[in-house]
């Protein structure tokens, strides 16, 4: 069995999602269960939805939805002849589920609302994507993840039930050969059957959920983009393909600010040894990259430019030794504040962290790290980051910078830079 996952650049107009057909014909002969997020810009919108119904603005609500239905149903004339009504009839249910919702007031907190609507967005994509490949005479059963995925009641960050979503997929998901399930990315439901959404990449984190428990042979993650990249070419002139990447070191990339694979997207794939391919829908002839458990001895420097930060520095106020409880004061703040800080240095009467820049969060910390500390912040900067890195290329990278902040270990340094 394998698990395909297409973005929402993949189905965000009528040729790519015949594109996206082309490729699924391709693979028609093996057991497949593909995972389709919202079309492109869809979850956008819906979230504008959502906030207009949450401020109490239910007019505007509803005319916001009217268009994101309206562009569905396009969409779907445009693809469909013989499964156009049936289609249609799919998507009025779903249509309902919002319309019923945004006829009401808000009465509880505005994340349930968020997942309610937002929800959506997969849903109808799906049942289009679904139905087109049907009218191709590529069979496949259209599933609702939301049956599936049983999560607990965080909404907009949901934690799945391995033990119950296990049970279920188990259930639905049958192993036989010329067999295509299409699901939804993103989202899942309480045992209340309230739709939830998993936040940050949670369609790949889908995607990595079905391969765990079906024990897949692959996970391919179609994207525009020919592989992952060393860097972005935006930035860095230079930026090349890298074909092949460890588990480890995609973990890495991500936690320095690269935009790659979500770590929790690595780990169900890590557990069972589960290869993950990324390839580009644009030209699926073109090999990727491949990341698996096995270390990849040669790398090239892997370049991360991480903006919008800035950085904190805090001072002794006795010019005592920054000490254990101090610390422990610091690192409290920043978890109660969900802050993460990207780089930390220590030194004997001070502390310096870099951090995101999120103003309301960083004046938090400021005013509560006062207490212990004098507080001084800088803003305005960007954090690079460079594995496998030389000391020629990083002077390249930094030449007519100025550093605020650097560190250096044997496979990777990290400048702070204005």
């Amino acid at each position: 069995m394998k698990i395909f996952k297409f973005g929402g650049a993949s189905v965000n107009s009528v040729d790519k999602i015949k594109s996206m057909a082309d490729i699924v014909d391709l693979y028609a002969a093996d057991n497949l269960v593909i995972i389709v997020s919202a079309m492109g810009k869809t979850t956008n919108a819906l979230e504008k939805v959502a906030e207009s119904f949450y401020n109490n603005r239910l007019e505007e609500s509803i005319g916001l939805f009217n268009t994101i239905k309206q562009q569905h149903i396009t969409t779907a004339k445009y693809l469909l002849v013989t499964k156009f009504t049936v289609c249609l009839e799919q998507l009025n249910q779903f249509f309902t589920e919002v319309e019923w919702l945004l006829h009401d007031k808000p009465v509880r907190q505005y994340d349930y609302y968020y997942d309610q609507i937002v929800s959506i967005g997969e849903l109808m994509s799906t049942c289009i994507v679904s139905h087109y490949l049907n009218e191709r005479k590529i069979a496949n059963e259209w599933l609702d993840v939301r049956d599936l995925l049983r999560t607990d009641n965080n909404f907009r960050d949901a934690g799945i039930d391995w033990q119950i979503t296990t049970e279920k997929v188990l259930q639905s998901v049958q192993k036989k050969d010329h067999i295509i399930y299409i699901t939804q990315g993103f989202i899942g439901s309480t045992d209340e059957n309230e739709s939830t959404t998993l936040g940050r990449e949670g369609s790949d984190y889908t995607a990595a959920i079905f391969a765990n428990i079906l024990d897949a042979e692959s996970l391919t993650i179609w994207k525009d983009v020919e592989g992952v990249m060393n860097a972005d070419p935006k930035t860095y002139k230079d930026a090349q393909l890298i074909s092949e990447l460890s588990f480890n070191e995609v973990i890495e990339m991500a936690y320095y600010g690269a935009q790659v694979i979500h770590p929790k997207t690595i780990k169900p794939l890590q557990n069972k040894g589960i290869s993950l391919n990324v390839k580009c829908f644009l030209d699926s002839s073109l090999p990727g990259t491949v990341i698996q458990a096995k270390a990849v001895k040669e790398l090239p420097p892997i370049i991360v430019y991480k903006e919008h930060q800035a950085i904190i520095h805090l001072f002794s106020k006795d010019f005592s030794f920054v000490g254990e409880e101090p610390m422990a004061t610091l690192y409290k703040l920043l978890s109660n504040l969900k802050l993460k800080p990207n780089l930390i240095q220590i030194g004997a009467i001070n502390v310096q962290l870099c951090l995101d820049d999120k103003p309301d969060r960083l004046e938090a910390l400021a005013f509560s790290a006062n207490e212990l500390f004098d507080v001084s912040i800088e803003k305005g900067l960007t954090l690079l980051t460079v594995r496998h890195y030389s000391t020629d290329l990083f002077e390249e990278l930094t030449k007519g910078k100025q550093i605020v902040l650097q560190q250096m270990t044997s496979e990777t340094v990290q400048a702070l830079i204005k």
